[in-house]
């Protein structure tokens, strides 16, 4: 395994209100799909972002929803719950269907998920909100643990309905964790139909990075939010399986790398937390992306960090797009827009996804479909 240089990338940005990491590409380049970002007023702060975007009220959610679960490893009968919403059946198999996958201890239920669902709905999509490995209540569904390497049950999900309905066309939205997952199959699958497009919102591309920079001082309120609840799922994971983990002389879990040190690596089949990071982190493969493909960072990120070869690698892929704004924390992006416009990011993705599939499909996205009653 090559040792990587631990530093970080924290690109320069012009006093513009938004950013294209790649400094080629002017303003007067702007696709016709982007609308910059101008952060809410008070929050500025990379910080503030993140905990108001966690927080921030949304109207109810109240699209038809049908689970399934969906078996994503044969060998051990490992299965995901999904959270389906389908356009009518006659157009169906022609809409654009969007798996979006959720962030380290979230679930199909998180806000931004089901923001995001409701944007793509009322667009015209078919939507399915995919849970990880025992995320969303799920821990009976697999004997396994969830871990940023598993991009192969996000390419199971996209096979699974594929095959049921017949679809033309998917594409693959994932946050931070899901975010790595999703870039990471789309370097591993290059081009792969009915896959057609890509878009992230501030994913952890290079996993040790991240995991270390959730150590930071600063960040500790972060990491020990994340850890409390790492740990009580593998507190219901060993009552479910008493005889597969242990919890006994496991010690102390202080941080995140410890955490993936001693539980990921054990018992997921990583020798150790570095062999984990370099096998599991999208970094390896975004060359092999060949879709298109946007990724969405905020130079405030408290904890998502780059490595400047990677970034490097990002900006070298000519079907990357790679948006970087100031402001905006992680996974956050509330603008001064009004109303449900507020959430730059969800708004961004799915405008960006109508333009693609207008590419690939031919259609007017000018007007897009109206949302269908599902059959």
């Amino acid at each position: 395994m090559p040792q990587l240089e631990h530093s970080f990338c924290r690109p320069s940005v012009t006093p513009q209100a938004y950013e294209y990491a790649d400094e080629a590409l002017s303003a007067a380049a702007q696709p016709p799909w982007f609308i910059p970002f101008v952060p809410r007023r008070g929050l500025v702060n990379g910080h503030l972002q993140t905990i108001v975007g966690n927080f921030f009220p949304r109207p109810p959610f109240h699209l038809p929803t049908i689970a399934e679960t969906v078996t994503v490893d044969p060998a051990d009968g490992s299965r995901v719950l999904c959270h389906c919403h389908w356009q009518a059946e006659p157009v169906r198999a022609a809409r654009l269907t969007v798996v979006l996958v959720h962030g380290l201890e979230g679930s199909s239920d998180s806000r931004y998920i089901k923001g995001i669902a409701l944007r793509a709905w009322d667009a015209g999509m078919n939507v399915v909100r995919m849970n990880m490995r025992n995320c969303g209540d799920t821990e009976a569904l697999t004997p396994t643990l969830y871990h940023s390497g598993r991009s192969s049950d996000v390419g199971a999900v996209v096979e699974h309905f594929t095959n049921r309905f017949g679809l033309k066309r998917v594409a693959l939205v994932g946050y931070s964790m899901g975010g790595n997952l999703v870039l990471k199959l789309a370097g591993e699958w290059g081009q792969r139909p009915p896959l057609i497009a890509v878009a992230t919102v501030c994913p952890a591309i290079d996993l040790a990075a991240g995991a270390d920079a959730l150590h930071e001082l600063q960040n500790r309120m972060y990491e020990i939010r994340f850890l409390r609840g790492l740990m009580r799922r593998l507190q219901r994971k060993a009552a479910l399986h008493p005889g597969v983990y242990e919890l006994a002389g496991i010690g102390q879990v202080r941080s995140i790398r410890e955490f993936d040190n001693k539980i990921v690596a054990r018992y997921c089949g990583f020798r150790d937390a570095d062999d984990y990071y370099y096998r599991a982190a999208s970094a390896r493969v975004v060359d092999n992306i060949a879709i298109p493909t946007l990724i969405l960072s905020a130079q405030d990120d408290p904890f998502i960090r780059l490595f400047p070869e990677t970034r490097s690698r990002l900006l070298a892929n000519p079907h990357i797009l790679y948006i970087e704004t100031r402001h905006g924390g992680h996974c956050a992006f509330l603008s001064r827009d009004p109303g449900e416009e507020i959430h730059w990011a969800e708004a961004t993705v799915v405008r960006y996804l109508q333009a693609v599939d207008a590419d690939t499909s031919g259609a007017d996205v000018s007007r897009p479909p109206a949302a269908e009653n599902p059959a």
